[in-house]
Formats: structure tokens, C-alpha cells, sequence
């Protein structure tokens, strides 16, 4: 058992202070507020919350898209070429060297597991490894080696659009027929029984890379486990699954599927009030990555008509061009006040705005990674975040301030420590482990640039 104190920490929804926890078997066994100190002491103590949607393997492309594309206008669509193009070259070394150093920064970031949306899975040309599941593999051995909570989502991707044409050259590392797909899951279940808190969820791509007749069998394949779909982030992707499937994304998915809280739906930045409202009040959650989402001009997601209609959310950093919890959430809300000329779009009359965004993150978090509740509860996992209190920007700040500043002022250099699954992982505000995770990512990154 381990213990740590905090002067301040958000227990439930509640600030506490001078708190002892304890914490056996990666979950917290006992909280005790109104304590002397002991154990490891911090200042400020919040519930990390789950990174709920990452293609890791896209951050060693941060910076390298930022050039006009071959259309006059340069969009989504020229830079997934792009993409294309690079991922052709991905090793598994380098694709475990990668999600390793993801993994570190999200947890110096703040987050306390990571969700990858995992769809880069066979040789370039399309040829199987000779384990099926080699590249979900290397996912999971990037988790032993950051020590990050891991929930992986191997990827459904069988179609190149929605007329089921065959994939392009640039797809052709992530299609499985529904039988390997199955195989695929079935060996990431035994691989990461490895992990002491590992989970395997099943992931459709979208409407346009699955056959209607895929969802039965990929919900009998989850097991009860989370179920990820990107769904309404491009209006070239709304147009063609209305044009296939003879009605919007959303509304096909309200229509046709049990949307429940098993669902996340990744970006929703193209949708009409009445699907907003729909999808808000049917459980599923909202995976949100608004650095990601404005990078790639897909749209502002309407929050304020979701959150009206009880709606919940996971933050994630997807293409991690940025890594970083306090960015994200900020871009979130400012996105909101920009679009509405509003301020504190989030606040209420009880939270501030960013009490209410980490709270919304953390519950939202852990519902789509199938880890907890996002609290700080006995019983619940111990995935923590402490901010330095001795900060500048947080010097003599409290409670909801101190958030508001991490979120509004502030960013990764306020984060101290980090547990994950109670693995003290981030200390002093540094991964354990930096500089061999760092080594290994450059030499990965050094090979690919120079096959660019």
C-alpha cells in the first residue's frame, strides 16, 4: 500500500482539504481528510482523466503538414494524403517507440490512461504480419513501458467509402474481413492480459469504412466493453453517407443503432440542433479533440445545446500535433465563446468553468475507456493528478481558482505528478523514464524523416 497527503484535493465534487489516500492494488482503499501529512505530499490533487481518443503513431507528423496542399484550397482530405503517405514507412519498432513517447507526454500532461483508436495493423502493401495482431501488439508494449492505463481499440476499416469500394493505397495497412477482425481482437484480449489494468474495447472506423451488417457482429465481439466510431467530423463525409445511406450520419446511428453510454462518437462537428440534441440525451459520449479539430478545420462541436441536454464528454488529443489537457480544454470552451461571443461558456451558478470542464472530462473519460468513474472515490482507480501549487501562476490559488488558472493560464508545466492506475509515474513534473523513451523516439523519428 502506498499513501500520499494533498493540501487540497476534489473528492467527489467537492474540495477537501489536508487529505490522505491511500491506495492498494491500483485503486484508491481509503481517503481521510482533515490529516496531518504523510507519505508522498502535494498540493493541489484532482482525478487525471482518461486521453479518450489517440492515434499515436500521428505524432511523429506534428509540424510536417502545414504546407499548401495540391487543391486551391487545402483541407482534411489533402492532408489525410499526407498522412497516407507517411504511415506507409511506419515500422513496429517505430510505431512502439512512438506510442510510448505519446504515452509520456499525455501523462505529463495531466492524463491518467490513454484510449487508442488503433488502426494501423498489417505490412505496407496490405500483407498481414505474421502474427495478425503484431502493431496491437507493440500498442501494448509501449504501455509497459510508460506505465500508462491502456484501453486499446483495434480498428474495423474494410471499405475505402461508402459505396464499399476497395481500399486505396494509402489504406491498405488497416483492412481486415469481419473473420480476421475478430481474430485481431481476440489476440489483443490475450496480449494485454500482460498490463495490470488493460481493456480491449472494438472500434468501427466510420459509416463509410464498415457494411451495415457489420454493427451486430461488432457488438457481440465488445463484450460489454466500449464501442469508438469516428462519426459527422467532415461535410464531405456528411454529404456521402446521406447520399449511400439515405440519411445523415447521426441520424443513421440514432435510427439504426443502441446508442448508449457503451458508444463514444469521435468529433460530431457536423451535426444540426436536432441531432445534437439526440445524440446528447442517449448516453453516448462525445469524444472530443478540439486542438486536433481546429487543426484540421473540421468544425466547432456544439456544447452548449449538448450540455443543455445532459450530454457527456471525453477530451482526447488525437492527432497529437499538441499534447496537453489544460490546451485542450481551453480550446473547448473558447471555441464556444468565439462562435457565441460569450465568456465562461461552461461555468454554472455552482462551477466555475474549469471545475466544470475537468469534471465533465474525467466522468466522460473513464466512461469511454471502461475505467471507473473519474473520481476520486474508494474503489475507484487511482488515476491522479497533482498541480505545483508553488507554481507562479498558482501561488496562493485554491480550489476552483487554481483550476480555472491551470486551464485558462497555465498548461503541462504546472502538472507535478501523475499516478496511473497508482503507478507514481510523472514526479517533479517528469516521466520516470524521459530519457530512454525519449532516446528510442528520436531514433524512430531521425529514420522516418529521412525516408521522407
Amino acid at each position: 500500500m502506498q499513501s500520499l497527503w494533498a493540501e487540497t484535493a476534489l473528492v467527489g465534487k467537492n474540495w477537501q482539504n489536508n487529505v490522505r489516500i491511500d491506495i492498494a492494488d491500483g485503486k484508491i482503499s481509503a481517503i481521510t481528510a482533515g490529516t496531518d501529512p504523510i507519505g508522498t505530499r502535494v498540493g493541489l490533487l484532482c482525478p487525471a482523466p482518461a486521453n479518450g481518443h489517440s492515434h499515436a503513431f500521428q505524432r511523429a507528423m506534428a509540424g510536417l503538414t502545414e504546407k499548401r496542399g495540391e487543391l486551391p484550397s487545402d483541407s482534411f482530405w489533402t492532408w489525410r494524403k499526407l498522412m497516407f503517405q507517411f504511415l506507409d514507412q511506419l515500422t513496429p519498432d517505430q510505431v512502439q517507440a512512438i506510442t510510448a513517447f505519446v504515452q509520456m507526454e499525455m501523462l505529463e500532461a495531466g492524463f491518467g490512461a490513454s484510449v487508442e483508436f488503433h488502426y494501423l495493423h498489417h505490412q505496407p502493401g496490405g500483407i498481414a504480419y505474421d502474427k495478425l495482431g503484431e502493431m496491437s501488439d507493440r500498442v501494448i508494449a509501449a504501455a509497459e513501458t510508460s506505465g500508462m492505463g491502456l484501453t486499446l481499440l483495434p480498428v474495423l476499416y474494410r471499405f475505402g467509402g461508402c459505396d464499399q469500394r476497395p481500399l486505396g493505397a494509402g489504406q491498405i495497412r488497416f483492412g481486415n474481413t469481419p473473420d480476421a477482425y475478430a481474430r485481431l481482437i481476440e489476440e489483443a484480449r490475450t496480449s494485454i492480459s500482460a498490463l495490470p489494468d488493460g481493456l480491449v474495447g472494438v472500434a468501427p472506423h466510420s459509416l463509410r469504412a464498415v457494411a451495415r451488417e457489420d454493427f451486430a457482429m461488432l457488438g457481440e465481439l465488445a463484450q460489454g466493453a466500449p464501442i469508438h466510431m469516428h462519426l459527422a467530423e467532415q461535410i464531405p463525409e456528411v454529404d456521402e453517407v446521406q447520399a449511400a445511406w439515405g440519411a445523415r450520419p447521426v441520424e443513421w446511428a440514432l435510427d439504426n443503432l443502441d446508442m448508449s453510454g457503451q458508444w463514444s462518437l469521435i468529433h460530431c462537428t457536423q451535426m444540426l440542433p436536432h441531432e445534437t440534441e439526440g445524440l446528447a440525451k442517449s448516453g453516448a459520449v462525445a469524444g472530443l479533440c478540439p486542438l486536433t479539430e481546429a487543426s484540421l478545420g473540421d468544425g466547432i462541436f456544439d456544447g452548449m445545446r449538448w450540455a443543455e441536454n445532459a450530454g457527456r464528454i471525453a477530451i482526447g488529443s488525437d492527432s497529437n500535433i499538441r499534447i496537453s489537457l489544460a490546451e485542450e480544454l481551453r480550446q473547448l470552451d473558447t471555441s464556444q465563446r468565439l462562435r457565441d461571443h460569450s465568456r465562461a461558456a461552461y461555468a454554472t451558478a455552482e462551477l466555475s468553468t474549469g471545475h466544470r470542464l475537468m469534471l465533465d472530462a474525467c466522468t466522460g473519460g473513464a466512461q469511454v475507456a471502461g475505467r471507473g468513474t473519474g473520481r476520486i472515490e474508494v474503489g475507484q482507480p487511482a488515476d491522479l493528478m497533482a498541480l505545483d501549487s508553488a507554481h507562479v501562476d498558482l501561488m496562493g490559488l485554491q480550489g476552483d481558482t487554481a483550476l480555472d488558472s491551470f486551464v485558462f493560464a497555465g498548461g503541462n508545466d504546472m502538472v507535478r505528478d501523475v499516478w496511473s492506475g497508482g503507478r507514481h509515474l510523472v514526479q517533479d513534473g517528469r516521466h520516470i523514464r524521459r530519457e530512454a523513451i525519449v532516446a528510442d523516439y528520436a531514433k524512430a523519428v531521425k529514420t522516418l524523416r529521412e525516408g521522407l
